[in-house]
């Protein structure tokens, strides 16, 4: 399995789980919230981030399952 960051994009058919990268999702799911439920377990499984697009395309909330170089402390 590749370590890419997993992208939440619209889709003609709902809305897209797609590797960072790629033309072409690895999923489709009809809400958002479901996109977004798989793209959070590819992203744990794989230790990278999960970015998640609003229906203009733009990143609206991003959500790192990886190592993190500066984490906050506390």
């Amino acid at each position: 399995m590749s370590k890419k960051n997993q992208h939440v994009v619209p889709h003609p058919k709902g809305w897209a789980v797609r590797p960072a990268n790629s033309q072409r999702p690895s999923s489709i799911h009809r809400t958002q919230a479901e996109a977004i439920a798989r793209g959070r377990e590819l992203a744990r499984a794989q230790g990278t981030e999960l970015l998640i697009h609003g229906k203009n395309g733009q990143i609206r909330e991003r959500d790192s399952h990886g190592n993190d170089p500066h984490p906050p402390e506390g």
